[in-house]
């Protein structure tokens, strides 16, 4: 009941982000304060978001070489070391990295554990999620990379080398009515195929939707949001075109530049024929953007400052001392005789030196005591 509670309190919340830009630019076209204000304001907050995180991480004291390890420590010359999965110098741990950021590494060693026949224990690897991980991130990198061409002038190469790789497949519609749509491409289908499964893989493996919270859900539907609305607002152009006889998706496209390059120039200006459907799409974005470094998502920069990931585990070789370590007053074995000589010799222990009231008595040391 409770997984049901939180997909219900998340597509609601997605749900009233849809709407707060479609009144606002509908019923009292407040396209200044969805266009410019709101993406300033949610980039602003990423920013200092991202910097407050970072630097919590970077003053959080790692006392401990705690690299996380799955395979033989380097030891002795004649014991065969794992270089990758415990790696004892700064370049098996950037191979580690490079692999676990680039190709999800643990992610694809991952295995389920699950008890079949009654007590007889089964693991499974986990290869689906793995690949749609790689999916998701890599169809969302793609749909990022591919928006550049709205935020620069002239648009870079390897943008246009984007586009076309991801519309190698392209299937548009042929010259129709006198117009042509705009083709498909393939990302932002991966990209919704993706959610979606990871979706449903939390609702079909019971330990996931046990521990699955509104904080996991949402980020989900808002990514779905985003993506189903720019998908819609591509191909919408369709109709538009065949109802109108005008060729809407280019100008969409020529006023969305310029939208853009008036922010990333600090030079805003709101240009006409802009549809709704565009604020719906770029108020989402902000909102996942004000919203990451404030959410799970934020782990794309914690990788780098993990110390389980980013440390050599030289242990055995090098004594690792805590750089965030400050004076701190030992209390040594003198003080502490000090302290508690009486009792000590009350008790019967043995002490470096006898009390003065039974020096003064003649008895002195405790080793002369001894000798006598």
């Amino acid at each position: 009941m409770n997984f049901i509670i939180g997909i219900l309190f998340s597509l609601v919340v997605v749900g009233i982000f849809v709407l707060i830009p479609w009144v606002g630019v509908w019923a009292f076209d407040l396209r200044y304060l969805f266009g410019i204000i709101v993406p300033y304001a949610a980039v602003a907050t990423f920013i200092v978001g991202i910097i407050i995180r970072v630097l919590g991480w970077a003053r959080s004291p790692s006392p401990f070489r705690i690299p996380t390890t799955a395979g033989q420590q380097k030891s002795l010359p004649w014991i065969k070391q794992n270089k990758i999965d415990n790696p004892s110098g700064t370049i098996g741990v950037i191979i580690r990295m490079a692999l676990e950021i680039l190709l999800f590494r643990s992610l694809f060693r991952n295995m389920s554990l699950e008890f079949r026949g009654g007590a007889k224990l089964a693991y499974e690897w986990e290869k689906w999620l793995w690949i749609a991980a790689l999916a998701f991130h890599y169809s969302f990198l793609v749909v990022l990379l591919r928006h550049l061409r709205f935020f620069t002038e002239p648009i870079p190469a390897f943008v246009r080398w984007i586009e076309k790789l991801d519309g190698l497949f392209e299937i548009g519609i042929a010259p129709f009515a006198g117009f042509a749509a705009p083709g498909i491409l393939i990302s932002g289908f991966i990209l919704i195929a993706a959610l979606t499964y990871l979706f449903l893989r939390r609702l079909y493996i019971s330990q996931t939707r046990y521990i699955s919270l509104p904080a996991d859900y949402f980020p989900l539907f808002l990514i779905i949001g985003i993506a189903a609305t720019g998908i819609l607002m591509r191909h919408m152009g369709v109709f538009m075109q065949f109802i109108f006889k005008v060729d809407w998706f280019s100008v969409q496209v020529v006023n969305v530049k310029e939208l853009a390059m008036g922010l990333v120039t600090f030079n805003p200006k709101i240009p006409e024929g802009i549809g709704t459907i565009f604020f719906i799409h770029l108020f989402l974005v902000s909102t996942l953007i004000a919203y990451f470094p404030f959410s799970k998502l934020v782990h794309m920069a914690g990788i780098f400052l993990s110390p389980t990931r980013n440390l050599a585990n030289n242990s055995r070789t090098v004594r690792h001392i805590n750089p965030w370590d400050y004076p701190v007053h030992v209390h040594s074995y003198d003080e502490y005789e000090d302290e508690f000589r009486e009792k000590m010799v009350e008790a019967g222990l043995p002490v470096e030196k006898m009390p003065e009231s039974q020096t003064e008595d003649g008895s002195g040391t405790q080793e002369e005591a001894e000798k006598e």
